[in-house]
Formats: structure tokens, sequence, C-alpha cells
């Protein structure tokens, strides 16, 4: 028997409607046994569209036998004005037609008197998970032709103006407030976690907010990390101890480098995310939770799925909402918000005076591919404030970081597979068509690439050639005096 059934118990009533007043009565017991306890009975079938009208229900249980308007038309009426709402009949009319009339007009589902307690406590645990589903689709809708956000202090720490980005945001709002799980997904450093806080402070749960990187967790771990253990459980067990799903009891956890979670512990996850249960290490006695799962990876989790490294069962249960965070390179337009909050972050935390920014700063930065995305362009930036000594910023210093972290790069894919690739997908630096470039055409198509993405700066464009300023004017003055 569950010790903490009150998590079950749904944030809007379970309306009953029934005439026999035993039966209500009946209902109500089985419910509060089973953890329900916001119900509103109803006797009189004339006052159940203004109760509707008054507050927003869960579920609607109906009978059919009913004085004054009968269960089929309330249904229909009820479906006309309250098409969200999921109506469950609980009658005692077992004729198949009956039945299939209902379901054609839109009951979630018919059940027989007498009721069986099983029966009716999971249908009513489905129905309320449909109800959600709808009232975040209607959310979505409306968030996707809104262009404003309801809540845009919850992304406060999200320095952005990309389109991209504001849907993002917008699609959060929208399911925050739904308790199922939630897969972000993106680069290292593109800001997954701040994603997750700004879920759990749109979704107003009363519990905290808990983080934990359960990367290089063995499966005793990651159980003792999440789950606990009870006193004596191992040999170091000298008293019991809460895990972080306790902890985070009625708020959000939020499990980073989830691709990494080995078979065992999917297993225990999986568990959690189905039937909110767990076990602490040494005990045979769940215990229940009504945490949400936020979890988020760099990974390919879809390609570990295939392969079998991550197993299909959990993956699809996690990703009933899935967020993909856009890296920095394909956000450029974020880069001058960026540079000057992490200016201003990093000229307060040093004690320093917020040095100017070169005009060309954002142009150099558009050059360079971020593999390690927003986080690299803070340490960047903290780094050239550290060593500024004047009151513009250096470029110098934004050049050697940019130059350095390219060879690395560089590096890595060259011996990691013997091509020439960047970021270490695969992804090759030149893409030829079935027809060849001379030399000289192809190096001319690379110097007018560079000119393009630096918008005409020589110094810029050559460094991301690797020739000198001096050699890159030569070409371009050489370029100039064939046109002409």
């Amino acid at each position: 028997m569950r010790n903490n059934n009150k998590v079950l118990s749904p944030p809007f009533p379970i309306l009953m409607v029934d005439d026999e007043s035993h039966m209500l009565k009946s209902f109500e017991i089985v419910f509060r046994k089973n953890g329900f306890n916001n119900i509103l009975p109803c006797q009189d079938s004339r006052n159940v569209l203004s109760l509707l009208s008054e507050q927003e229900m869960e579920v609607m249980l109906l009978d059919l036998s009913l004085p004054y308007i009968s269960g089929e038309e309330l249904l229909q009426m009820t479906i006309k004005d309250f098409p969200e709402l999921p109506i469950i009949i609980v009658t005692g009319n077992n004729e198949i037609e009956s039945a299939v009339k209902c379901i054609r007009e839109g009951a979630f589902d018919y059940i027989v008197k007498p009721v069986e307690e099983g029966r009716l406590i999971n249908s009513v645990k489905r129905a309320i998970e449909l109800g959600e589903l709808r009232k975040e689709n209607t959310k979505l809708k409306q968030r996707i032709f809104s262009p404003k956000l309801e809540s845009p202090e919850a992304f406060s720490e999200i320095i952005t103006a990309n389109k991209r980005m504001h849907s993002i945001f917008q699609y959060t709002e929208a399911i925050a407030r739904s308790s199922e799980p939630v897969l972000v997904t993106g680069e290292t450093g593109v800001g997954k976690e701040l994603i997750a806080r700004a879920f759990h402070t749109l979704s107003t749960r009363r519990g905290k907010f808990i983080s934990v990187n359960v990367a290089g967790l063995d499966d005793h771990l990651f159980s003792d990390t999440l789950f606990g253990h009870k006193k004596g459980a191992f040999t170091d067990a000298h008293q019991e101890r809460n895990g972080l799903v306790e902890q985070a009891s009625g708020g959000t956890l939020f499990l980073d480098e989830i691709g990494d979670l080995s078979a065992a512990s999917q297993v225990k996850l999986l568990r959690l995310l189905q039937e909110h249960e767990y076990y602490p290490l040494g005990s045979d006695v769940p215990r229940y939770s009504d945490v949400r799962v936020i979890a988020a990876t760099n990974q390919d989790i879809y390609m570990f799925q295939e392969s079998g490294k991550f197993r299909k069962d959990l993956y699809y249960r996690l990703k009933v909402h899935h967020v993909h965070i856009p890296p920095l390179r394909e956000r450029f337009d974020d880069l001058p918000l960026l540079v000057d909050y992490f200016l201003d972050e990093a000229s307060k935390k040093l004690r320093m005076k917020k040095p100017t920014p070169p005009d060309e700063l954002t142009i150099l930065l558009s050059t360079y591919h971020f593999p390690g995305n927003v986080r690299e362009l803070r340490s960047m930036v903290f780094d050239a404030v550290s060593t500024h000594k004047s009151k513009k910023l250096s470029l110098e210093t934004f050049k050697i970081s940019i130059s350095k972290n390219r060879s690395v790069v560089n590096q890595t894919t060259h011996s990691d597979s013997g091509s020439n690739e960047v970021s270490g997908k695969g992804e090759p630096l030149i893409r030829f068509s079935h027809r060849l470039p001379t030399l000289k055409q192809a190096q001319q198509i690379l110097v007018q690439e560079a000119m393009k993405r630096t918008k005409n700066n020589q110094s810029i464009a050559a460094d991301m050639l690797g020739i000198t300023r001096q050699a890159l004017n030569k070409r371009l003055r050489e370029e100039k005096e064939k046109i002409e």
C-alpha cells in the first residue's frame, strides 16, 4: 500500500455525477483510499454545466440513468462546451450498443456497475493523463500563435534575442506544468541546465530543483546517490541516508549526461518514471515519489537506443517532451549580447572597470565554430578581461584563443580519422561537386568566402586563411586587376 498516496491527488476535482447518494459515497471511499482527495460529488444533473463553468475539472464520472437531464444528453452537452474534459461513463447499463454510442460521441471510457476498484482507478489515472496532454496541446498552440512570453523572467539567465531560442522559451512555457519527463539535448556548453531550471521555475512545483551529473556513476553509486540506503545496507552504511529523489520530492530532478547511464541503472530509472517508485539500497519496501525528471545529454541518444546501448523504452519515456538547444554557431546574432553580458560579469567579479570591446570583435568571433559554445565564449571573455591593460579590450587575446583551439580541434580530428574534419563529427571542411575546381579557382573561392564572412576585414580574413595580411592584400589586388 502506498505510504504517500497524496502525491496522486490531482490539482483539480474529480466530478462524480450520480443521483444515488450511496454510489457517490462508495466512489468517494474508493478514491480517498487510493490517494485521490480532490473530489466533487453531484446528484443533480442540472447543476453539472454550471459547476464546469465555475471551475476546471480533471475528469468527470457520469451515470447514464439520471433524472431531469439524461446522462447521454449531458455527455453531448459537456463534450460540446468542454471538449478537453475526459468523461468516464459509470452505469448499470451493460448493453453493447449503449457503450459503442457513448464512445463514438466522445466518452473516454465505459464502465459497468458494479464497479471493480482497480478498473475504476486505472481508468481515472489514464483519463487524467489524457486531460493533461489535451491541455498541453492547447497551450502549445496558443504559444505558437502568440509572440509574447507569459513569464520572461524565468529565462533571465539565458542571454538571447534569437528567434529559435524564443520558440524554445514558448514551448517551455507551454509544457512547464506537465508532470511528464523532459529530454533536453544539445552540445556541451549550450545551457541545458539553464533551460531545466526555467522548467522548474515555471512549473510552480513546491519542491527543490536538484541537479546531478550521472556520467561515471556505476550502478551502486547511482542507486545510492538517487535512492539512498538503509542503515546496514553495505559495509559503510552506518546510518540511513535519503537520496536525491527524496530531496527533490515535489520538485524537479535534473539528470545530466543521461547517455552515459549504465544498463542496470537505466532499468531503475525507468521504474521511477513509470511507477513513480524506487527502492533504497538494502530495502525491499518501495518508496513513492512525485518528482519530475528532466534529463539532458550532449550525445546522440537516438543512435544509442538504435544500437542497443540505451534502452528504447527508457528513451521514449524520457522523450515525452523534447527540447533541442541550437549551438552558438547557429545563433551568432546573439554574440553582441553575450559579449556585453560577459564583459559586465567579468569586470564585476574581477573588480575591474568594464573595458570597451573592439569594433571587429563580433566579426572575429563569428568566424569561429565554438565547439564549447556559450561556456567557451564566457571563458574567452574572462581571459581577455583579466589580461587587458587599456580602456579598449585587446583583439589579440581572442585571436590567440581561437588559434589555439582551432589547432587542438584539427590535431584531434586528424589523429582520430585521418581526414580533414572539424568539430570531431566527421564534417568535411570542403565539399566538392563532381567537377573539381583548379587550384587557382579554389584559392579564389576561399579568399572570397573569407572576405564575405569577415565583412571585408582583411586582418581577420588573413588569419582565417593562415596567411599574412600582406599576402591576402596581394591576392585581392591581383583579382581586382583581372576584373579591370
